[in-house]
């Protein structure tokens, strides 16, 4: 999906572009209307998609050919504005504005467009008459929004549908010029015809076609909405109803849009829960065809098969803990599906979808395999989670050894990392065992080239702030970046002094880094080898139950050891 979304007001003088926007934005008409109105922008949270959305006027006694093409080239949509009581304004959608928009585009590389019928106040009957033709006849238009800016009437649901445009094209399932679906979606509803016709006798039955329904919609169809779609698809092919169910053809003519929703808040995180788990188990031990307790990569490629690209990397061999051959253990194989739905939930959600999910677990669909934690703050507040998944970024200048950090955390040893399969990645995760029980912990790798760290890259569960021992500038950016972002932000920190195998310097920062860590009450550690397992143990444990519980706690732990 598209990160925000541009729509471009276009049209006559006088039609009502800029009233438009700001009956929107003001959600009254104005008094005053200035020839253009200036670029807005509508945050996320306000939009029904949830994404940005830029809105851009344009008017002709302000601006320029050239500034006009360089806006429709940035454009995602662009909404013709018409007046519904002006006939001439409609002539000019066809003669000027479409041919502007679109005149020297190649077929399926096309302009979305939004026909806007506005001053709907001023004329008692509908446009729609005299608009289908130019519908019909120019196949990037996408629907027809007649309104008033006046009136306050489908000024939302214009810019609505526009967004929908974007996020959500038809093109990629239907060619409208040859007025057929594409290839690929003939092929997957094809797929999902087989699947449904469960007594494979080529026709869906009404059990059939309400079994389907109920699994994408969550309630079956009525007799009567059944009869509907039958009618529908009758009227539209030939041979699409045959024996009182639908045929191929028929599934392929009217098809069903599914969902597949999980809405996580701000503050939650995604983690595979057990039922997940219990899928991956299964799967592993299919594909697992020596029985060595480990898949090898003929073994991997021949699990992900099903899928119509192959989801993972190489990266996967320097995220997750492998076996003494390279290879992915069960183990590892459950971490990079943590990993992977910590970090994008949408994307294993398809990966299970394709993997037979719902159909092996017999479940409705496979957002059952993903658990939508509490909000954070709530957790803090309560001092106790039930979430398995933590991040801990790890921050320092470059050089300060974060890699082997990463490394060490998967438990590879230095003759281990010449033969490693995977390229570096900047994340690695492994489980690590509090009060008996295996906790997930992601470490992420930040670079820090200058003092400044934005927001977004020191967002975690615990930060860990690196520095080199031997580096007499190094600690400053741990200081600098702690100060900036933990200091009063309630995220547990840990500073780790790495090197210490050479020569230990001054540190240019005015305090020592065990003053500075003593002053603001901060766990320092050090190591020379990264590989010490009591090192790990201390760091890991210490950083995920400071991650959990608050630093209270970690103290009280650290002084009974």
């Amino acid at each position: 999906m598209k990160r925000d979304v541009r729509i471009l007001l276009l049209g006559e003088p006088k039609v009502g572009k800029t009233s438009l926007i700001m009956s929107l934005v003001g959600e009254e008409f104005p008094e005053q209307v200035p020839l253009r109105a200036e670029e807005i922008t509508i945050p996320a949270d306000v939009t029904p998609e949830k994404v940005p959305t830029h809105i851009v006027d344009y008017s002709e006694t302000e601006q320029t050919d050239e500034v006009l093409r360089e806006e429709i080239v940035k454009a995602n949509v662009v909404c013709v504005v018409y007046d519904v009581a002006q006939e001439e304004t409609i002539e000019k959608i066809r003669t000027k504005w479409i041919p502007l928009v679109n005149g020297n585009a190649e077929k399926g590389r096309k302009i979305p467009i939004i026909l806007v019928g506005n001053k709907s106040d001023l004329r008692s009957g509908s446009s729609m008459e005299t608009i289908l033709p130019i519908m019909n006849q120019f196949s990037e238009i996408e629907t027809c929004v007649e309104c008033s800016a006046k009136n306050l009437k489908n000024i939302s649901e214009l810019f609505y549908y526009a967004q929908k445009a974007v996020l959500h094209p038809t093109a990629p399932l239907y060619d409208p010029e040859d007025k057929q679906l594409k290839p690929q979606c003939v092929r997957a509803l094809s797929r999902i015809f087989s699947i449904s016709d469960q007594d494979n006798d080529h026709v869906l039955s009404d059990t059939e076609l309400n079994c389907f329904q109920k699994l994408c919609f969550g309630n079956p169809l009525a007799p009567q909405a059944l009869e509907d779609v039958k009618t529908v698809v009758w009227k539209n092919t030939s041979d699409g109803v045959q024996d009182n169910g639908l045929t191929l053809n028929g599934n392929t003519s009217f098809f069903f849009k599914s969902k597949m929703g999980l809405r996580v808040s701000v503050g939650c995180t995604t983690e595979l829960n057990h039922l997940g788990v219990q899928f991956l188990q299964k799967l592993f031990e299919k594909y697992d065809e020596d029985k060595d307790s480990a898949l090898s990569p003929v073994e991997l490629k021949n699990l992900f098969s099903v899928l119509p690209y192959m989801p993972w990397s190489s990266e996967v061999y320097s995220n997750i803990p492998l076996t003494d051959d390279c290879h992915i253990s069960l183990h590892g194989f459950i971490c990079k599906w943590m990993l992977s739905s910590y970090l994008d939930v949408h994307r294993s959600l398809e990966h299970l979808g394709y993997l037979g999910y719902s159909i092996l677990m017999e479940q409705e669909s496979q957002t059952s395999a993903i658990t939508v934690t509490r909000e954070k703050d709530l957790d803090l507040d309560k001092r106790q989670t039930q979430r398995t998944v933590f991040l801990c970024k790890v921050i320092g200048p470059r050089g300060t050894g974060k890699t082997d950090f990463l490394h060490a955390f998967l438990q590879r040893s230095n003759d281990r990392k010449d033969r490693d399969p995977g390229p570096p990645s900047v994340y690695a995760i492994n489980t690590v065992s509090i009060a008996n029980q295996d906790k997930y912990l992601i470490l992420e790798e930040v670079d820090v080239e200058a003092e400044f760290l934005k927001a977004a890259d020191a967002a975690c569960d615990v930060a860990c702030l690196m520095y080199d021992v031997n580096d007499p500038d190094s600690f400053n950016y741990c200081a600098s970046i702690y100060k900036q972002h933990y200091m009063s932000s309630g995220i547990p920190c840990v500073v780790v002094g790495c090197k210490c195998d050479l020569a230990e310097v001054k540190q240019h920062h005015g305090m020592s880094p065990a003053e500075f860590c003593y002053k603001h009450r901060l766990p320092h550690l050090s190591s020379s080898d990264m590989s010490n397992s009591s090192f790990w143990l201390r760091v890991t444990l210490g950083a995920t139950i400071a991650a959990m519980l608050g630093f209270a706690f970690y103290r009280a732990l650290i002084r009974h050891k």
